[in-house]
């Protein structure tokens, strides 16, 4: 919890009664959170969503079973292994609990071959990845896609996506030092800007027609480049916002664009049960797994947005285990 917008220091660790579940509502005993970019948004007073002060909460993303059941729930029952598919007023009640009240419809079967750690870092970043691109931008066999901050959370989910439904992703980082691990993470190709023209390099890589997706995960002045290199009647999907500055206008660009924020498909029930499904399968056939840079526990919840800000997890989930 905190009461003041700042740094790290600002957290701390309060004790609270267990809420009863409402009408609709579930019980989660948290067994472990991820913790990601939009909590230290929030915790320093720069989300796009306002937060009430005092006694903010945090966390979008986690994991643990039934608690309890409010009054009309069907289909669960106290003891199922769960994930939380969407924490839309997480300052209210946000993961970073113990416990947590959320809708029944917010909650989904966690998948077997998942541990707790896994689980409680896959569902924001591959629920981002699968909305953007199959209900999007209708990601199919054979598509080229283009992904943008391919070494992040989002862009790692993206290319294991692309790579379960049969696509081709193409990943595109500043670094260099990053391409073999890009390799190993699953892309097909890794273009690396500061070297080449992407242009020129997703020509290459496509036989000359071009990416048929381009997810941007960093908009700003470079997207003008990802726009050329797409081929005519492309689909981009604007997923991020990395690079602070103004991103120019496409104009006479023969492309669909659209812009993604994820809330629009992990409130709609249908298509969680479709993600759901999706991730399930990805799992069961090894080809969907988060990759996790370190856990802490609850305790030491501080220290780990501190090794956030130092951005050193590459891409790979934090996670604070309760």
């Amino acid at each position: 919890m905190f009461d003041e917008f700042g740094g790290p220091d600002v957290m701390h660790i309060v004790e609270e009664p267990v809420v009863e579940p409402a009408v609709g509502e579930v019980r989660i005993r948290i067994e472990a959170f991820a913790v990601n970019p939009l909590d230290q948004m929030m915790r320093s007073g720069i989300s796009p969503a306002a937060i009430s002060l005092p006694h903010a909460r945090l966390g979008v993303e986690g994991t643990g079973v039934v608690d309890a059941l409010g009054p009309g729930i069907t289909g669960l029952k106290i003891g199922d292994p769960v994930i939380l598919t969407a924490i839309p007023d997480a300052s209210v009640r946000g993961s970073y609990a113990e416990y947590t009240t959320v809708p029944a419809s917010r909650v989904v079967a966690r998948p077997a071959g998942l541990g707790i750690t896994e689980a409680a870092a896959v569902w924001v970043a591959y629920s981002t990845a699968y909305g953007a691109l199959v209900e999007k931008a209708g990601m199919r066999p054979g598509d080229h896609v283009l992904i943008t901050a391919a070494s992040g959370g989002v862009g790692r989910a993206a290319m294991q996506i692309a790579n379960q439904i049969g696509a081709v992703p193409i990943a595109i980082t500043r670094q260099a030092a990053k391409k073999d691990e890009l390799l190993a993470a699953g892309a097909a190709a890794v273009i690396t800007t500061d070297l080449v023209d992407v242009v020129e390099a997703v020509r290459h890589h496509t036989g000359g027609t071009g990416a048929d997706i381009v997810l941007d995960l960093v908009m700003g002045p470079g997207q003008q480049d990802l726009l050329k290199a797409a081929r005519p009647g492309a689909t981009l999907v604007a997923a991020g916002f990395l690079d602070p500055r103004p991103t120019p206008f496409p104009g006479g660009t023969p492309l669909t664009i659209f812009g993604y924020r994820s809330f629009e498909h992990t409130l709609d029930a249908v298509v969680v049960k479709r993600m759901a499904a999706f991730l399930n399968a990805g799992v069961r056939l090894g080809a969907l797994r988060p990759a996790i840079d370190r856990v802490f526990a609850l305790d030491d919840v501080v220290e780990a947005h501190r090794h956030l800000e130092k951005g050193l997890h590459a891409g790979r989930k934090i996670v604070v285990s309760i």
